[in-house]
Protein backbone atom coordinates (compact mmCIF):
# COMPACT_ATOMS: atom_id res chain seq x y z
CA UNK A 1 0.00 0.00 0.00
CA UNK A 2 2.77 2.31 0.62
CA UNK A 3 4.56 1.58 -2.16
CA UNK A 4 1.05 2.21 -4.31
CA UNK A 5 0.59 5.70 -2.58
CA UNK A 6 4.61 6.82 -3.45
CA UNK A 7 4.07 5.96 -6.61
CA UNK A 8 0.65 7.81 -7.06
CA UNK A 9 2.37 10.65 -5.64
CA UNK A 10 4.91 10.33 -8.29
CA UNK A 11 7.90 9.15 -5.92
CA UNK A 12 10.10 6.10 -5.12
CA UNK A 13 9.01 3.46 -2.64
CA UNK A 14 11.61 3.25 0.11
CA UNK A 15 14.57 0.38 -0.67
CA UNK A 16 13.71 -3.02 0.82
CA UNK A 17 16.10 -4.35 3.22
CA UNK A 18 18.50 -7.01 2.14
CA UNK A 19 17.55 -10.51 2.60
CA UNK A 20 19.53 -11.97 5.73
CA UNK A 21 21.70 -15.20 5.25
CA UNK A 22 20.56 -18.56 4.50
CA UNK A 23 20.16 -20.99 7.40
CA UNK A 24 22.00 -24.17 7.96
CA UNK A 25 18.57 -25.46 7.53
CA UNK A 26 17.93 -23.25 4.86
CA UNK A 27 20.52 -23.98 3.06
CA UNK A 28 20.59 -27.84 3.79
CA UNK A 29 17.02 -27.63 1.82
CA UNK A 30 18.36 -25.80 -1.01
CA UNK A 31 20.97 -28.55 -1.90
CA UNK A 32 18.69 -31.50 -1.54
CA UNK A 33 18.40 -34.05 -3.41
CA UNK A 34 15.01 -33.52 -5.04
CA UNK A 35 12.88 -33.22 -7.94
CA UNK A 36 10.62 -30.32 -6.68
CA UNK A 37 11.48 -26.57 -7.18
CA UNK A 38 13.22 -24.77 -3.91
CA UNK A 39 11.96 -21.35 -3.21
CA UNK A 40 14.50 -19.20 -2.58
CA UNK A 41 14.48 -15.94 -0.15
CA UNK A 42 17.96 -15.78 1.32
CA UNK A 43 21.82 -14.95 0.30
CA UNK A 44 23.17 -18.59 0.41
CA UNK A 45 27.15 -19.54 0.08
CA UNK A 46 28.51 -22.95 -0.91
CA UNK A 47 31.14 -24.82 -0.79
CA UNK A 48 32.98 -25.25 -4.07
CA UNK A 49 31.96 -28.95 -4.68
CA UNK A 50 28.54 -28.38 -3.65
CA UNK A 51 25.83 -29.28 -7.19
CA UNK A 52 22.14 -27.56 -6.46
CA UNK A 53 20.23 -30.21 -8.57
CA UNK A 54 16.88 -28.55 -7.84
CA UNK A 55 15.25 -25.85 -9.59
CA UNK A 56 15.54 -22.49 -7.63
CA UNK A 57 12.39 -19.88 -7.82
CA UNK A 58 12.98 -16.39 -6.71
CA UNK A 59 9.93 -15.02 -6.23
CA UNK A 60 8.34 -11.87 -5.32
CA UNK A 61 8.71 -8.89 -3.11
CA UNK A 62 10.04 -10.82 -0.30
CA UNK A 63 13.02 -12.51 -2.11
CA UNK A 64 14.16 -9.20 -2.74
CA UNK A 65 18.26 -9.42 -1.81
CA UNK A 66 18.03 -12.88 -2.33
CA UNK A 67 21.32 -14.80 -3.78
CA UNK A 68 23.74 -17.65 -4.26
CA UNK A 69 27.46 -17.59 -4.70
CA UNK A 70 28.60 -21.37 -5.81
CA UNK A 71 32.28 -20.33 -5.51
CA UNK A 72 32.81 -22.54 -8.26
CA UNK A 73 30.03 -24.92 -7.55
CA UNK A 74 26.94 -25.64 -10.10
CA UNK A 75 23.46 -25.32 -10.46
CA UNK A 76 21.02 -27.56 -12.58
CA UNK A 77 21.75 -31.48 -14.03
CA UNK A 78 24.23 -31.31 -16.66
CA UNK A 79 23.02 -32.39 -19.86
CA UNK A 80 19.25 -32.26 -18.86
CA UNK A 81 17.19 -30.05 -21.03
CA UNK A 82 15.16 -27.19 -19.42
CA UNK A 83 12.19 -25.15 -20.56
CA UNK A 84 10.55 -22.07 -20.74
CA UNK A 85 8.32 -22.73 -17.86
CA UNK A 86 10.62 -24.84 -15.86
CA UNK A 87 14.30 -23.06 -15.78
CA UNK A 88 17.13 -23.80 -13.83
CA UNK A 89 16.84 -20.66 -11.72
CA UNK A 90 13.42 -18.56 -11.95
CA UNK A 91 13.59 -14.74 -11.06
CA UNK A 92 10.07 -14.16 -11.36
CA UNK A 93 6.98 -11.26 -9.92
CA UNK A 94 4.03 -12.20 -8.16
CA UNK A 95 0.57 -10.46 -9.45
CA UNK A 96 -1.60 -10.92 -6.30
CA UNK A 97 -4.76 -9.37 -7.44
CA UNK A 98 -4.00 -5.48 -6.00
CA UNK A 99 -0.66 -5.31 -8.09
CA UNK A 100 2.67 -6.74 -8.99
CA UNK A 101 5.39 -7.89 -6.03
CA UNK A 102 8.81 -7.91 -7.69
CA UNK A 103 12.27 -9.82 -6.24
CA UNK A 104 15.05 -6.70 -6.72
CA UNK A 105 18.85 -6.43 -6.12
CA UNK A 106 18.88 -10.22 -6.54
CA UNK A 107 22.97 -11.40 -7.05
CA UNK A 108 23.81 -15.14 -8.45
CA UNK A 109 27.57 -15.61 -8.83
CA UNK A 110 30.73 -17.77 -8.94
CA UNK A 111 27.94 -20.94 -10.72
CA UNK A 112 27.91 -22.93 -13.78
CA UNK A 113 24.47 -22.84 -14.72
CA UNK A 114 23.08 -26.33 -16.39
CA UNK A 115 20.21 -25.05 -18.61
CA UNK A 116 18.66 -21.30 -18.19
CA UNK A 117 18.20 -18.56 -16.53
CA UNK A 118 14.64 -16.92 -16.74
CA UNK A 119 14.14 -13.39 -15.13
CA UNK A 120 10.06 -12.51 -15.64
CA UNK A 121 7.49 -9.98 -14.71
CA UNK A 122 4.05 -9.71 -17.00
CA UNK A 123 3.71 -13.06 -19.72
CA UNK A 124 5.70 -15.38 -16.93
CA UNK A 125 5.97 -18.92 -18.52
CA UNK A 126 4.28 -17.53 -21.93
CA UNK A 127 1.32 -16.66 -21.05
CA UNK A 128 -0.42 -13.42 -22.29
CA UNK A 129 -3.44 -13.47 -19.75
CA UNK A 130 -1.71 -9.86 -17.96
CA UNK A 131 1.11 -8.89 -20.97
CA UNK A 132 -1.78 -8.85 -24.00
CA UNK A 133 -4.17 -6.26 -22.13
CA UNK A 134 -1.62 -4.04 -20.49
CA UNK A 135 -0.25 -3.96 -24.52
CA UNK A 136 -3.22 -2.37 -25.74
CA UNK A 137 -2.97 0.15 -23.34
CA UNK A 138 -0.75 3.60 -23.88
CA UNK A 139 1.18 3.15 -20.55
CA UNK A 140 2.45 0.08 -21.08
CA UNK A 141 6.20 0.13 -21.43
CA UNK A 142 6.26 1.75 -17.79
CA UNK A 143 3.41 -0.65 -16.29
CA UNK A 144 6.03 -3.94 -17.88
CA UNK A 145 8.80 -2.28 -15.95
CA UNK A 146 7.19 -1.39 -13.09
CA UNK A 147 5.69 -5.23 -12.42
CA UNK A 148 9.07 -6.51 -13.62
CA UNK A 149 12.29 -7.50 -11.57
CA UNK A 150 15.05 -5.26 -11.47
CA UNK A 151 18.70 -4.67 -10.09
CA UNK A 152 19.52 -8.63 -10.75
CA UNK A 153 23.33 -9.32 -10.56
CA UNK A 154 25.09 -12.27 -12.46
CA UNK A 155 28.11 -12.39 -12.45
CA UNK A 156 31.36 -15.06 -13.20
CA UNK A 157 28.76 -17.25 -14.09
CA UNK A 158 29.60 -20.63 -17.18
CA UNK A 159 26.01 -20.98 -18.56
CA UNK A 160 26.10 -25.21 -19.94
CA UNK A 161 22.97 -24.31 -22.45
CA UNK A 162 20.85 -27.99 -23.40
CA UNK A 163 18.72 -26.39 -25.72
CA UNK A 164 16.22 -23.87 -24.69
CA UNK A 165 17.75 -20.16 -24.53
CA UNK A 166 20.39 -19.72 -21.69
CA UNK A 167 19.18 -16.32 -20.17
CA UNK A 168 16.05 -14.78 -21.44
CA UNK A 169 15.57 -11.60 -19.74
CA UNK A 170 11.46 -11.02 -20.05
CA UNK A 171 9.20 -8.02 -21.05
CA UNK A 172 9.85 -4.64 -18.37
CA UNK A 173 12.81 -6.13 -16.75
CA UNK A 174 15.55 -3.77 -16.34
CA UNK A 175 18.92 -2.92 -15.02
CA UNK A 176 20.19 -6.62 -15.55
CA UNK A 177 24.22 -6.98 -15.40
CA UNK A 178 25.77 -9.87 -16.56
CA UNK A 179 29.39 -9.60 -16.03
CA UNK A 180 32.17 -12.17 -17.32
CA UNK A 181 29.75 -14.71 -18.44
CA UNK A 182 30.78 -17.54 -20.69
CA UNK A 183 27.96 -19.70 -23.07
CA UNK A 184 28.72 -22.87 -23.84
CA UNK A 185 26.70 -25.60 -25.23
CA UNK A 186 23.67 -25.41 -27.40
CA UNK A 187 20.73 -23.09 -28.03
CA UNK A 188 18.11 -24.02 -30.51
CA UNK A 189 17.72 -19.88 -30.85
CA UNK A 190 19.65 -17.29 -28.75
CA UNK A 191 22.13 -17.24 -26.38
CA UNK A 192 20.45 -13.96 -24.87
CA UNK A 193 16.98 -12.26 -25.39
CA UNK A 194 16.19 -8.90 -24.20
CA UNK A 195 12.48 -8.91 -24.71
CA UNK A 196 10.04 -6.11 -25.60
CA UNK A 197 9.98 -2.82 -22.97
CA UNK A 198 13.03 -4.00 -21.17
CA UNK A 199 16.18 -1.62 -20.65
CA UNK A 200 19.13 -0.78 -19.22
CA UNK A 201 20.86 -3.75 -19.10
CA UNK A 202 24.41 -4.53 -19.37
CA UNK A 203 26.05 -7.62 -20.90
CA UNK A 204 30.25 -6.98 -20.24
CA UNK A 205 33.23 -8.99 -20.49
CA UNK A 206 31.65 -12.58 -21.76
CA UNK A 207 33.13 -14.98 -24.01
CA UNK A 208 30.08 -16.71 -26.56
CA UNK A 209 30.70 -19.59 -27.61
CA UNK A 210 27.87 -21.71 -27.83
CA UNK A 211 26.03 -23.22 -30.78
CA UNK A 212 22.86 -21.39 -31.94
CA UNK A 213 20.00 -21.52 -34.11
CA UNK A 214 20.01 -17.69 -34.43
CA UNK A 215 21.83 -14.66 -33.69
CA UNK A 216 24.07 -14.41 -30.46
CA UNK A 217 21.82 -11.58 -28.67
CA UNK A 218 18.49 -10.84 -29.78
CA UNK A 219 17.54 -6.82 -28.61
CA UNK A 220 13.87 -7.05 -28.98
CA UNK A 221 12.18 -3.98 -28.49
CA UNK A 222 14.75 -3.29 -25.57
CA UNK A 223 16.69 0.01 -24.99
CA UNK A 224 19.02 1.51 -23.55
CA UNK A 225 20.99 -1.14 -23.17
CA UNK A 226 25.39 -2.38 -22.83
CA UNK A 227 26.72 -5.22 -24.39
CA UNK A 228 30.63 -4.36 -24.60
CA UNK A 229 33.72 -6.24 -24.28
CA UNK A 230 32.58 -9.17 -25.09
CA UNK A 231 33.92 -12.15 -27.60
CA UNK A 232 31.58 -14.24 -29.70
CA UNK A 233 32.47 -17.18 -31.93
CA UNK A 234 29.77 -16.88 -34.19
CA UNK A 235 30.16 -19.98 -36.93
CA UNK A 236 28.37 -18.46 -39.18
CA UNK A 237 25.78 -17.25 -37.12
CA UNK A 238 24.48 -13.72 -36.80
CA UNK A 239 25.96 -11.48 -33.55
CA UNK A 240 23.73 -8.87 -32.17
CA UNK A 241 20.10 -8.12 -34.00
CA UNK A 242 18.31 -5.17 -32.89
CA UNK A 243 14.70 -5.29 -33.59
CA UNK A 244 11.27 -4.96 -32.87
CA UNK A 245 9.20 -8.45 -33.08
CA UNK A 246 5.53 -6.38 -33.99
CA UNK A 247 2.70 -8.26 -33.49
CA UNK A 248 3.71 -11.95 -32.43
CA UNK A 249 1.01 -13.23 -29.94
CA UNK A 250 -1.17 -9.98 -30.97
CA UNK A 251 1.27 -8.21 -28.25
CA UNK A 252 1.74 -4.61 -29.24
CA UNK A 253 5.38 -3.66 -29.00
CA UNK A 254 5.50 -0.05 -27.50
CA UNK A 255 9.18 0.76 -27.22
CA UNK A 256 11.48 0.56 -29.49
CA UNK A 257 15.33 -0.95 -30.00
CA UNK A 258 16.78 2.66 -29.46
CA UNK A 259 19.44 4.41 -27.59
CA UNK A 260 21.62 0.80 -27.17
CA UNK A 261 25.70 0.84 -26.66
CA UNK A 262 27.62 -2.00 -28.68
CA UNK A 263 31.16 -1.45 -28.20
CA UNK A 264 34.79 -2.86 -28.26
CA UNK A 265 33.01 -6.53 -28.98
CA UNK A 266 35.01 -9.04 -30.86
CA UNK A 267 33.31 -11.39 -33.54
CA UNK A 268 34.92 -14.70 -34.88
CA UNK A 269 34.07 -16.89 -37.57
CA UNK A 270 31.81 -14.50 -38.99
CA UNK A 271 29.58 -15.83 -42.15
CA UNK A 272 31.84 -15.87 -45.76
CA UNK A 273 29.23 -14.20 -47.77
CA UNK A 274 27.15 -12.24 -44.63
CA UNK A 275 29.27 -10.66 -41.85
CA UNK A 276 26.05 -10.00 -39.51
CA UNK A 277 27.95 -8.81 -36.54
CA UNK A 278 25.73 -6.00 -35.45
CA UNK A 279 22.52 -5.53 -37.39
CA UNK A 280 20.33 -2.41 -36.86
CA UNK A 281 16.66 -2.38 -37.98
CA UNK A 282 16.77 -6.72 -38.55
CA UNK A 283 13.32 -7.15 -39.06
CA UNK A 284 11.94 -3.81 -40.79
CA UNK A 285 7.90 -5.56 -40.32
CA UNK A 286 9.04 -8.18 -42.32
CA UNK A 287 7.28 -11.25 -40.31
CA UNK A 288 4.02 -12.62 -41.17
CA UNK A 289 2.12 -12.22 -37.69
CA UNK A 290 3.24 -8.29 -37.75
CA UNK A 291 -0.75 -7.12 -38.52
CA UNK A 292 -1.57 -9.54 -35.51
CA UNK A 293 -2.06 -6.28 -33.14
CA UNK A 294 -4.18 -4.13 -35.21
CA UNK A 295 -6.57 -1.83 -34.15
CA UNK A 296 -4.71 0.83 -31.68
CA UNK A 297 -2.92 4.20 -32.40
CA UNK A 298 0.58 3.11 -30.76
CA UNK A 299 3.53 1.14 -30.98
CA UNK A 300 3.58 -1.35 -33.72
CA UNK A 301 0.04 -1.67 -33.69
CA UNK A 302 0.75 1.83 -35.43
CA UNK A 303 3.68 0.88 -37.07
CA UNK A 304 5.83 -2.24 -37.93
CA UNK A 305 8.88 -0.77 -38.39
CA UNK A 306 11.81 -1.49 -36.25
CA UNK A 307 12.82 2.50 -35.44
CA UNK A 308 15.88 1.45 -34.11
CA UNK A 309 17.24 5.33 -33.34
CA UNK A 310 20.49 6.49 -30.91
CA UNK A 311 22.11 3.30 -31.01
CA UNK A 312 26.21 3.67 -30.60
CA UNK A 313 28.19 1.04 -32.63
CA UNK A 314 31.96 1.25 -32.55
CA UNK A 315 35.19 -0.30 -31.88
CA UNK A 316 33.75 -3.64 -32.61
CA UNK A 317 36.22 -6.32 -34.85
CA UNK A 318 35.15 -8.52 -37.37
CA UNK A 319 36.86 -12.15 -38.95
CA UNK A 320 36.21 -14.57 -41.08
CA UNK A 321 38.41 -17.06 -38.73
Amino acid sequence: MIGLILSLLGQTAPPLPAALPCTAAETAELTAASDQPVLLACRAVLSPDTRVTRRIVIEGEGASGAGIDCRGGALGVAGAATTTRAPTVYIVSQADGTGWRRPTDVRIENCTVHGAIRIWGMGAGGSMRDLLPSSRTAGHTAAAQAAAPTRIQLTNLTFAATGSIPLYVGPGVTRVSVQQPRFTGRSVSTAVYLDAESAENAITGGVFDIRTGREMIAVDGSARNRITGNRFALRGRGGVFLYRNCGEDGVIRHQTPSGNTITDNVFTSAGWFRRRAVVVGAREGNRRYCRDDAGWPFGSSADDGDHATGNIVAGNTVSRF
